[in-house]
């Protein structure tokens, strides 16, 4: 064995004997009073021994690999394993990744300035940013993005794919498209630029009735909010906007805290949302404050099954304190949240910390959100703003903000369902 090598050894079995002399003490604090010695230490071995087989197997990794195996990338691989295996929300993030979760928190980020949703066979273009690096490039509305830099985009991995198109200001990405009307795939070089992300986008569809759609949460989505609902209330010649549809088709979630304030902009009383964990801040119980910015104004909420996390947590916290009509589809079901935990290096955790439960106690983890109209068929992508009033679910929605609700249960892409 290499020196290098038995340093290494050394270095695993330090922190694994430190590990078991660390376990072996919580458990005595936490079992002192009813399980006798013999049994906690026999407990507090085990960790001991998985520690040593981890040492065993990346050194036989080393030594017998097919290929070199860089030590460094041996043992973040090792920690990136054991904490995905937690669940599909928790993992280890490079200092690259916790980079790109920063930058998506602000709105501002090197990308190429296209909204996308799932779609055959990739991911489809839904909106494309003015003045973008996907619209200098001719990437248009309602192309398909089938590989990325030669790889092949999982439509049911939307994170993944927004992931993959991000990256350094200046720096090129190839694209493979499907677009409608060509018979062979066509392929573009992006060179991504800085791209300011406008999480809200607002317009009246008639003199009394207005339209918003946020695309995800980030730390300025709930002023942005805030404004465009201003800005409408200005617009036009009704004393007062008589209803919102508030669009959160394929919204993915964000900043929990951005949902719970657009919630509380609506809502003059009642829970928002509450949550369980082990530790103490990831108990917590949040609270409408009185204030309605839209003025009681009817509310109608467009989801689907890109409607996740904190898009669910909106939806809930409006619809279970009688708010909101929802229509749409099954919401995506993600009901836990996810703390960011800076490490040395630049690293960090983003680790399941609690459950979150709607106003009405229940966990949507896993099952989601039932919609009050589920609309039933197959789903299109939801339009560009530019084409929003030919959008169907928006006219069902206005149809109910209107007073015609029967419309809606007539409409062929339409069935009622009991509300959740």
């Amino acid at each position: 064995m290499s020196t290098r090598a038995r340093l290494v050894l050394a270095t695993l079995f330090g922190l694994a004997l430190g590990l078991s002399l660390s376990l072996a003490g919580r458990v005595l604090a936490a079992r002192d009073s009813t399980t006798s010695p013999s049994r906690t230490v026999a407990s507090a071995a085990l960790p001991w021994d998985d520690a040593r087989l981890l040492a065993e197997v990346i050194q036989r990794v080393r030594e017998n690999y097919v290929d070199s195996v860089d030590d460094h990338k041996l043992m973040q691989n090792a920690i990136r394993g054991m904490v995905e295996a937690l669940d599909d929300h928790s993992t280890f993030l490079s200092p690259d990744e916790f980079e790109d979760m920063k930058v998506s928190t602000t709105g501002a980020y090197a990308g190429i300035g296209v909204e996308v949703a799932p779609g055959k066979d990739g991911v489809s273009v839904v909106r494309r940013m003015p003045n973008s690096p996907a619209e200098r490039a001719g990437i248009q509305t309602g192309d398909i993005i089938v590989t990325i830099d030669d790889i092949a985009v999982d439509p049911s991995d939307l994170e993944a794919a927004i992931a993959r198109m991000r990256g350094l200001e200046g720096s090129p990405i190839h694209l493979a498209i499907r677009r409608a009307g060509s018979s062979t795939l066509l392929d573009f070089k992006v060179e991504r630029a800085q791209v300011h992300l406008q999480s809200v986008a607002a317009e009246m569809l008639t003199p009394e009735y207005g339209y918003v759609r946020i695309t995800s949460f980030t730390d300025t989505t709930a002023a942005e909010l805030e404004r465009a609902v201003d800005r409408l209330e200005h617009h036009g010649n009704a004393e007062r906007i008589k209803g919102f549809i508030i669009d959160l088709r394929n919204n993915p979630g964000g900043v929990l805290d951005s949902a719970v304030q657009i919630a509380d902009d609506f809502l003059d009383q009642g829970i928002i949302v509450t949550a369980e964990g082990r530790a103490r801040e990831a108990k917590f119980r949040m609270d409408a404050k009185p204030g309605d910015i839209s003025h009681g104004a009817r509310l109608v909420l467009l989801v689907n099954g890109g409607s996740a996390s904190a898009s669910e947590i909106l939806a809930a916290a409006l619809h279970d304190n009688h708010r909101a009509v929802l229509i749409g589809r099954r919401t995506y079901g993600k009901g836990s949240v996810q703390t960011i935990m800076p490490l040395t290096g630049g690293q960090a955790l983003k680790i399941t910390t609690s459950r979150y439960f709607t106003p009405s106690g229940v966990s949507i983890n896993g099952v989601g959100i039932v919609p009050d109209t589920v609309l039933e068929g197959t789903e299109q992508p939801p339009a560009d703003m530019d084409l929003v009033d030919r959008d169907p679910q928006v006219l069902l929605a206005l149809q109910a903000l209107s007073g015609h609700p029967g419309q809606i249960a007539r409409g062929a892409d339409a069935a009622p369902s009991d509300a959740q």
